[in-house]
């Protein structure tokens, strides 16, 4: 199939291109001029056209002739910086100017795929989440222009598919790691509770800075942290390595069964600091200590993942074990079947 990858420059768009060309697909990708990250994907065997999102004449030059649109390209939370404006125009105008071209390619359009996140949802509630998040069930409640800028993407993209009958499918990212990335990952480490708890207020707040304070003096600043909510329960996140979003991807592909659906894309279930932060200090051998974080909203959720399973036999593999140690296999200096770029999606 001819197959259309906007932001093809990022961590997953350039895996997914990589993954569709390997499988036999004709792919091009979408890259805008000034891009510094554009230079990776020269080795890839892909077509690569410069233009904006905002461009309607861009889009509709890169669409021309296409069978099925991945949109990933979008202005995120770790890239930028972006006003309001940027986010809106990149966002909520880019995906009306593709939605827009997809439209006129008429019956030759087969998928026209979305990429969503899932900083669209409030998951960080006082006492967690309690039960898995379900895509068409759990309440949206976009914070900040990201989120807020990605559902009304999807918004269009389900206006479209009502009202012109465009076969969309919606993904929601969780937060994507690639490589080295989750060895690093923030929340693992004393010294991110210490900056957050720098900005909080109030008594619980004061007891957990003089914790982290004694930890450091005995252990210092890179020492894990074994984080629990202030009833001791052990934080549990869902997020995703690359190579997953990218089978969610393939998983879909062609499938009619995908068509007007929405999907997490994600690990095949969540962990908890319980498990992962022994593991990682075992094989970074570095200390950890156990600490009830009080006074700051816990992380706890995960994601219903049953539904892309039953409907388009949706996959991941990549738990935080095989995550590790893929991360840890790297920076031995082992091969990386992954294209090294720097976006990521979700929170």
């Amino acid at each position: 199939m001819r197959i259309l990858v906007t932001g093809i420059s990022g961590r997953i768009g350039a895996n997914l291109a990589k993954t569709l060309a390997a499988a036999g697909h004709e792919v091009r990708g979408l890259v805008w001029a000034r891009d510094r990250r554009s230079d990776k994907l020269h080795d890839l065997p892909v077509e690569l056209v410069e233009g904006s999102l905002t461009s309607r004449e861009d889009v509709n030059a890169a669409v021309a002739g296409m069978e099925v649109i991945c949109h990933l390209g979008a202005a995120f939370q770790g890239g930028g910086p972006f006003s309001s404006e940027d986010y809106f125009d990149i966002n909520v105008r880019g995906t009306f100017n593709m939605l827009e071209a997809a439209q006129g390619l008429g019956g030759g359009l087969r998928q026209f795929f979305f990429a969503g996140t899932d900083a669209i949802y409030d998951k960080y509630l006082p006492n967690g989440v309690p039960e898995p998040i379900q895509e068409d069930i759990y309440p949206l409640e976009p914070r900040g222009m990201y989120a807020l800028t990605k559902q009304l993407g999807e918004d269009l993209c389900r206006g479209y598919a009502r009202t012109v009958g465009l076969p969309v499918t919606i993904f929601r990212f969780a937060l994507t790691v690639a490589g080295e990335e989750i060895l690093d990952f923030g929340q693992f480490y004393l010294e991110h509770w210490q900056r957050a708890y720098a900005k909080l207020e109030g008594a619980e707040a004061e007891t957990v800075r003089r914790q982290l304070a004694e930890a450091e003096s005995i252990h210092g600043p890179r020492t894990l942290v074994l984080a629990r909510d202030a009833q001791g329960r052990s934080y549990q996140k869902h997020i995703a390595d690359v190579h997953d979003i990218v089978a969610g991807f393939m998983a879909a592909l062609g499938k009619p069964a995908a068509i007007g659906q929405v999907f997490h894309l994600a690990a095949p279930r969540p962990f908890t600091w319980e498990e992962a932060i022994p593991y990682l200090a075992e094989k970074l051998d570095l200390p950890y200590v156990e600490m009830n974080l009080a006074g700051h909203a816990p992380t706890h959720y995960a994601f219903d993942m049953s539904k892309g399973a039953r409907l388009i036999d949706y996959q991941p593999s990549y738990d935080i074990f095989r995550m590790i140690d893929e991360g840890l296999a790297l920076r031995r200096g082992e091969a990386l079947d992954v294209v090294p770029t720097h976006a990521r999606g979700g929170g």
